[in-house]
């Protein structure tokens, strides 16, 4: 414990350096925990975005397309699903309930999602949780829209609020349907998730908006359908649940197998599992670019101490004068390093926290991930263990030499 008191004596009264040690590694341990910090919580985001759905049906293609553009609303649909497909498969004796979503169409960069009741009864996030309304309801009429969180507050809207859909999913669109506008009836609570960024309306609201349209361009004197023509045709997925678990596998087959038309059903915990093998690669790359950026930290420290090594050397001499021993000698400038790398860690745990404290509303703003202030997971602590653990090890070499140092060789004045 005295070497570990002397080791801080020491530091302080090479303050200047030592700030300057201790900064370059806070920075470098600040992006290797911000790196894993957000890597662990848009993982977390992914997987609450849909809780208790069995299986997620779509036009054949790759089960990580569908998940992605079916939940994730990243991404175009590469064919609909026939309503009658639809029909059929919801009326089989296994299936609980079934949530339509048509998709395609925007508001200001936001997604449109058509869908039906069944969303606001079955939809669940998270851990089970059912989306609930900051104000209003429901869609009840034809042109009634429920928006998400952050559509309400980046745009300013509240209910009785007028929207006009964009045909297509750009920002800025030409194909507007302003024949046709929506009244916000409805805000949700934020739930972190892409409904956050969602407008939803009905089928019939999806269906009514496109008659006379085709490929994407408004057909002039068609006349607007019946209210009973608004049967949707197509939809682009639709979410499924099950009376019982046992029947998921076997489920899933007969839609993959489906002969009226291709379709595919996808488990969707085997999809993101499968998505994060595609982005494990990237994550890895990050993980190692951050550990480059401490390795260099730390190599800053060890260059500092082997050139305060040469100025102290009167310094050694003296204490091996008044006897301490070389091992004395060899714990002392360990443990400056260890001081040094853990005053680091802390600091960089601080500027992390900081840095995503202030980072929140950009983050949230820009990509609608919500970043929260959590406690370190033993995979961080085990990062901080690794850093600390290469920091004494680092320290072990200005101890060795001056673990080497003779009396002689450090009274010794050199011209």
């Amino acid at each position: 414990m005295e070497i570990v008191r002397l080791a801080w004596k020491s530091l302080l009264n090479r303050r200047g350096s030592a700030a300057l040690t201790i900064l370059s590694i806070a920075i470098s341990v600040m992006l290797l925990l911000g790196v894993d910090q957000i890597r662990s919580q848009v993982r977390d985001s992914f997987t609450s975005t849909v809780s208790g759905t069995d299986l997620i049906v779509g036009a054949r293609s790759g089960q990580t397309q569908l998940l992605l553009y079916s939940v994730f609303h990243i991404g175009n649909a590469t064919n609909n699903v026939d309503w009658q497909s639809y029909r059929e498969i919801a009326a089989h004796p296994q299936v609980d309930w079934t949530i339509p979503l048509s998709l395609g169409d925007s508001h200001r960069g936001f997604r449109v999602v058509g869908t039906s009741d069944a969303f606001f009864e079955h939809y669940r996030y998270g851990r089970g949780q059912r989306p609930g309304f900051r104000h209003g309801g429901a869609f009840a009429g034809l042109h009634d829209a429920v928006i998400g969180a952050e559509v309400a507050e980046r745009l300013g809207y509240g209910l009785g609020q007028t929207m006009v859909i964009a045909h297509g999913l750009g920002s800025t669109s030409f194909a507007n349907h302003d024949d046709q506008p929506f009244r916000v009836v409805g805000v949700l609570e934020r739930t972190g998730t892409p409904l956050d960024r969602s407008v939803l309306v009905s089928l019939e609201a999806i269906e009514a908006i496109h008659a006379g349209w085709a490929s994407g361009t408004r057909l002039p004197g068609r006349p607007a359908p019946a209210a009973e023509d608004l049967t949707p045709k197509q939809i682009t997925a639709f979410l499924v649940g099950l009376k019982s678990k046992v029947a998921t596998f076997r489920l899933q087959r007969a839609i993959n197998d489906y002969r009226k038309e291709p379709l595919l059903a996808i488990l969707p915990g085997v999809a993101l599992a499968e998505l994060w093998s595609l982005m494990s690669v990237a994550e890895r790359a990050l993980l190692l670019v951050s550990a480059c950026v401490v390795f260099s930290g730390l190599a800053g420290m060890l260059t500092v101490l082997l050139a305060g090594l040469r100025e102290r050397r009167r310094e050694i001499a003296i204490l091996r004068s008044v006897g301490a021993r070389p091992w004395q000698l060899l714990s002392l400038l360990t443990s400056e390093a260890a001081l040094l790398t853990l005053c680091g860690c802390l600091a960089g745990m601080a500027l992390m926290y900081s840095g995503l404290w202030a980072a929140r509303p950009l983050v949230e703003q820009w990509s609608g991930l919500r970043l929260e202030l959590l406690a370190p997971n033993a995979h961080q602590w085990l990062l901080l263990a690794l850093v600390q653990g290469a920091g004494i090890l680092i320290g072990l070499v200005p101890g060795w030499r001056a673990y080497r140092y003779s009396l002689a060789e450090g009274m010794t004045i050199r011209l």
